[in-house]
């Protein structure tokens, strides 16, 4: 492997790849109405699942190549035994250098204090509503409480940031918008607004659906934004914050003018496929070359594989979103 140290993952398009998301689950403790199904689909057998060591040997490979960056995702990840222990092993791989987890929050209280101490310093917290009585319409579960409740024990470990990320939908939380954007005036939160992407099968249908600049217009009395100087690092958000405010807010495009240009990102799906854009359904498996006993070469292949087929952009539309097949619950979002 040395001979390969500090190559860079660069696509056809001069992009460096340096950010992999983890599912390590398809399972939810929640059946959030924009990511479940009527009909709920059947989770993956703990047979189809990547085992934790096959995931810190991608990892590794990826982190040879020029990964630098890595977020845990699910279904929710903290509903997988065994988690926290995985994530202490994530932390000790020389070179990464950022590592983040997307939870919904739910056990997050009781697990705060054991994440910080794996080595997690910042979350994404997936919250889109502030009504205890719609939070259990849209999740299916009447359990609000326990989610503000681990956004505040996470606040007392000091992980910073903590990032809320709420998926905009008109007539669901679209009323909402200002009373989100209310907390970074008196919180240090990052709250998010995200456009949401036809992925998988849903009860949603947001027909038109609600984009950012409309976000903007329906927060613009609460003051002006201001831009945040975004560094190397930064996601795909446009960041902003009002004026003295501790918080900030950030939105992400994702269908009105969507960021494919500057996407430093690769996905493990949690049955072990590697996509190369969140958006399309095209992937590599992982998975299956790992247990016909293929060696660390191999699978340093399939990353450049990936980096080979990544499209330089989606072909999601605003009029006429074609959509993506795969649930966003196996795909780590």
């Amino acid at each position: 492997m040395n001979e390969r140290k500090n190559t860079k993952l660069i696509d056809r398009h001069d992009r460096r790849l340096n950010y992999l998301r983890i599912s390590v689950t398809d399972r939810c403790n929640l059946r959030c109405t924009y990511c479940v199904p009527p009909d709920r689909i059947p989770w993956l057998s703990h047979a189809e699942i990547l085992r934790y060591e096959e995931i810190l040997r991608i990892v590794r490979v990826g982190v040879d190549l020029g990964i630098t960056k890595i977020r845990v995702t699910g279904g929710e990840p903290l509903v997988r035994k065994g988690v926290i222990e995985f994530l202490e092993s994530l932390s000790e791989i020389p070179g990464i250098s950022e590592l983040t987890l997307t939870t919904n929050g739910v056990y997050l209280e009781e697990h705060a204090e054991r994440i910080r101490a794996a080595g997690i310093r910042r979350l994404n917290i997936s919250l889109d509503t502030l009504r205890p009585e719609k939070f259990a319409r849209i999740t299916g579960s009447d359990v609000y409480d326990r989610v503000w409740q681990g956004i505040e024990s996470a606040v007392q470990q000091g992980f910073d940031p903590i990032k809320i990320n709420v998926v905009a939908l008109r007539g669901m939380n679209d009323d909402e918008l200002v009373d989100f954007s209310r907390l970074t005036l008196r919180y240090p939160y990052h709250v998010r607004f995200i456009e949401h992407m036809p992925i998988g099968k849903s009860r949603v249908t947001a027909t038109p659906p609600l984009l950012v600049p409309e976000i903007k217009a329906r927060i613009r009395p609460l003051g002006e934004l201001l831009p945040v100087e975004k560094n190397a690092d930064d996601g795909p958000a446009e960041r902003f914050r009002f004026k003295g405010a501790p918080g900030e807010i950030g939105f992400i495009s994702a269908l009105s003018h969507h960021f494919c240009s500057s996407c430093n990102r690769l996905r493990l799906t949690a049955s072990g496929q590697l996509r190369p854009c969140l958006l399309s359904d095209r992937q590599l498996d992982l998975k299956a070359l790992m247990r016909a006993g293929c060696d660390d070469r191999q699978l340093a292949q399939i990353f450049q594989q990936a980096v080979r087929n990544k499209p330089s952009d989606h072909n999601l539309a605003v009029n006429d979103p074609t959509g993506v097949s795969c649930q966003m619950s196996s795909i780590g979002g």
